[in-house]
This record gives C-alpha cells, sequence and structure tokens, in this order.
C-alpha cells in the first residue's frame, strides 16, 4: 500500500512540475516569455530587445492588415540613413614621443566624456584621450614602450595588458601586481615588445563598469604574416561591445553610425576583431569569405575560411578578405536582438562596400 502510495505522490509531483513549466514558457503580450528581461545598458535604439507580438500565422501585427506598411517605411528610412555622421571617432592610432634611448612613450588620460553613439543618442562615457574605444597603440616587435596613465576619473582605475607578455609588477591588476591608480594619480607602465600581438588594453578596476563605459582600446605590436604572402591593402580593427553606457557597439558607434569598410575589387584587406564585451558575437559578412590567419595574435599553422566567426568576450581574431565580389555586403553581429528589429538595423552592423 506504501509503495502504491509513493507512485501516485510521484506522478502527482512530476504533473504539478510539467504544468509549471508550461505555463512559464507561455509567451507574455509583446511576445516575451514570462520571467525573462533584457541585459541593462544594451542598445536597443530600434526596438529590437521588444519583440513584435504574431498572430497565430506567425505575420506581425501593426495594428490591421496594412499595419506592415508603417514598418516598411521606418525600416527603410533608418536602414538608409547609413552611414550617419556623429561626433567624435574612437580608435585613432596614439603616435609615440620618441625618448632618447629609443623608448616609445604613449600617454593616456582617462576621464569623463559625453560621446555619440549614434545620431542623438549621446552618453555618458569614461574614455581614454576623450574616445571610445581608446586611442590604438602600435609598436614594432623589439621596441621598448612606456605607458603613462593619468587617471582624471571620479574614482580609481588601473590598466591591464590584455595578452601581452611582460614583467609581473606591469600586468596592471590592483591589490595583485600593484595599488589601483586613484583619482589624480598616475601610473608609468613600462616593458619590451618581445613578440607579435594584435590585443587590446583595458580598465581592470571595477570592469563591469569602466570597460562598458569605455575604458579600452587596440594594441597592435609588429605584423600578423599573410599565408600566402599576399598584399594587404588595408587593415583595420573591429572593437565589439555590448553593455553599459557604450551598448552594442562597433568601434564605439551603434548603425547607423558605424563606418562602412571601402575597398577596392581584389584587394586584400585584414582584419582584426577584439570583443570587449560581456557576450560571445558571430560577426557574419554576406557575400565575402573571411580567412582566418590568426587567433589572439598567434599566426595559425592551418588557416581556415568562415562567413560567420563566433568572437567570444576578450578573443581576437585576425581575418584575410578578399574583396573579389562588388556591391555592399552587410556585415553584422548573427544574432538578430543585436543587430535587427521591427524598426530596421541597428547595433552590431556595418558593411563592407567593395567597387
Amino acid at each position: 500500500m506504501d509503495g502504491a502510495r509513493s507512485k501516485a505522490l510521484i506522478a502527482a509531483l512530476a504533473f504539478a512540475v510539467a504544468l509549471t513549466v508550461s505555463l512559464w514558457t507561455i509567451p507574455r503580450e509583446g511576445g516575451a516569455a514570462a520571467g525573462t528581461s533584457h541585459s541593462a545598458g544594451t542598445s536597443d535604439p530600434a526596438g529590437a530587445a521588444g519583440h513584435d507580438a504574431t498572430s497565430p500565422d506567425g505575420a506581425a501585427t501593426h495594428g490591421g492588415s496594412d499595419g506592415w506598411k508603417a514598418m516598411d517605411e521606418a525600416m527603410a528610412k533608418r536602414d538608409k540613413s547609413f552611414p550617419a555622421a556623429t561626433e567624435g571617432q574612437g580608435g585613432q592610432v596614439l603616435a609615440p614621443k620618441v625618448l632618447p634611448d629609443g623608448t616609445k612613450e604613449f600617454r593616456l588620460t582617462a576621464k569623463p566624456v559625453r560621446w555619440e553613439v549614434e545620431p542623438g543618442k549621446v552618453v555618458d562615457a569614461w574614455a581614454f584621450n576623450g574616445m571610445v574605444p581608446g586611442p590604438t597603440i602600435r609598436a614594432d616587435v623589439g621596441d621598448k614602450v612606456r605607458i603613462v596613465v593619468k587617471n582624471e576619473l571620479p574614482e580609481p582605475t588601473s590598466v591591464h595588458w590584455h595578452g601581452i607578455q611582460l614583467p609581473n609588477k606591469m600586468d596592471g591588476v590592483p591589490s595583485v601586481t600593484q595599488d589601483s591608480i586613484k583619482p589624480g594619480g598616475t601610473f608609468t607602465y613600462a616593458f619590451p615588445v618581445t613578440r607579435i600581438a594584435d590585443s587590446w588594453y583595458h580598465s581592470h578596476y571595477n570592469g563591469t563598469k569602466q570597460v562598458s563605459s569605455g575604458l579600452w582600446g587596440a594594441i597592435q605590436f609588429g605584423e600578423i604574416p599573410t599565408p600566402n604572402k599576399e598584399k594587404v591593402a588595408q587593415k583595420h580593427i573591429i572593437q565589439i561591445q555590448d553593455a553599459g553606457a557604450i551598448g552594442m557597439t562597433l568601434n564605439g558607434k551603434s548603425f547607423p553610425a558605424t563606418t562602412p569598410l571601402k575597398a577596392r575589387l581584389n584587394d586584400w584587406v585584414e582584419v582584426t576583431y577584439v570583443n570587449a564585451g560581456s557576450m560571445a558575437h558571430p560577426m557574419h559578412l554576406h557575400g565575402v569569405d573571411q580567412v582566418v590567419i590568426a587567433k589572439d595574435g598567434f599566426p595559425l599553422e592551418q588557416t581556415y575560411k568562415a562567413d560567420t566567426l563566433n568572437v567570444a568576450p576578450g578573443e581576437r581574431y585576425t581575418v584575410l578578405i578578399h574583396a573579389d565580389q562588388p556591391g555592399k555586403w552587410i556585415w553584422h553581429c548573427h544574432i538578430f536582438s543585436h543587430s535587427e528589429g521591427s524598426q530596421g538595423m541597428f547595433g552590431l552592423v556595418m558593411e563592407m562596400q567593395v567597387t
């Protein structure tokens, strides 16, 4: 008898769990599942995060049989506004001062700024040298570099040189390898460039806030070799962010303010992705192949082709692109809530324009 009761109790519990799960997954009004929410601080100007309600046959409902017309017009207006002008350009190359012993000295100042992410959307950012992303630092293998960081923020900070081979005391982690850089203070990082690196630098103090507010930038030490001695006509860096004040951006800008990559037919173009955000992003280039030649700055013994390359937080991938197909080719994160909504494209979208 006890065995029968136990079986009945187990069956009842199983039914209750199944019923609860079924109810939990019923979409709320607007299509979002119960209990789900969108990450705070993400950029969603096109309304993609709040998915459109749908009719039983899956068609979007926009107020009657002709409601789609308003959506279509809004999408076309936004998409055709690319590339839209905004104030400020991030990631500009920082020219060093060459000291008497040949050391290349770079200076970074961290301070609050107002940053225009897309037309009319201006955010409170924290930036190195007034730009998001911060300046690109370039040097050659064999150089000695000296980087003086001044803190004009309302809280301490530090700088970590991600993926760079250097002395431990230069690693930039407060309370581990150095004291934090207090407001008004400075810290000097000095190390030799010992190997090729396509990498990045970023705050390692209150990183959840500081990095997503703009405190990161790219590093290029030396040259990634091309596998078949391809002659590269252009080199570019695409720095991805997805959170905080900066939100869904490529090189500090959100579509339609992202910058198109313009190439001549049959040019070879080298691009390095840097994911400074908190999520992985499958970066998809329409129409033209990407040849992956390096991972985290390390040249690959065996290269491979991809049309979609998943770039996780902190990762860098360097790709060669043979611009052999003329046209305007969309380039975007293939997570659609990061790139396209009911009012058109937004966030992690740009174009490769081959002429």
